[in-house]
């Protein structure tokens, strides 16, 4: 089964920067994407940004620019580097993956992702 692993979390001051990390277990799709969902307290889960297989990549609207996801393939590791954070960013994040649906830009939604991480909290303070 395919195991995702989040490290890079923590508490940082508003402006300030975090990268996380996901660390995939070998897939076996030819075509997949990989992305980056969060939910705060009383909101719903919210895709952030995914990449897929091509490097194709997806962001909301509220991180463009500011966020960027990327991957290591030698490594299967993604990353979200995250800079000039703001409080609404304050989240659990997790990092998914799945078989795509189709070329292009990939899916921000969390039912095209199978498979998820444990989740890391990031908190943005003002």
């Amino acid at each position: 089964q395919v195991q995702l692993v989040e490290s890079g979390g923590g508490s940082v001051q508003a402006g300030g920067s975090l990268r996380l990390s996901c660390v995939a277990s070998a897939y076996t799709y030819s075509h997949y994407w990989m992305g980056w969902f969060r939910q705060a307290p009383g909101k719903e889960r919210e895709g952030v940004a995914a990449i897929d297989s091509d490097r194709s990549t997806s962001y909301a609207d509220s991180v463009k620019g500011r966020f960027t996801i990327s991957k290591d393939n030698a490594k299967n590791t993604v990353f979200l580097q995250m800079n000039s954070l703001k409080p609404e960013d304050t989240a659990m994040y997790y990092c998914a993956a799945g078989r795509a649906l189709w070329f292009g830009s990939p899916s921000l939604s969390e039912n095209d992702f199978g498979y998820w991480g444990q989740g890391t909290q990031v908190i943005v303070s003002s």
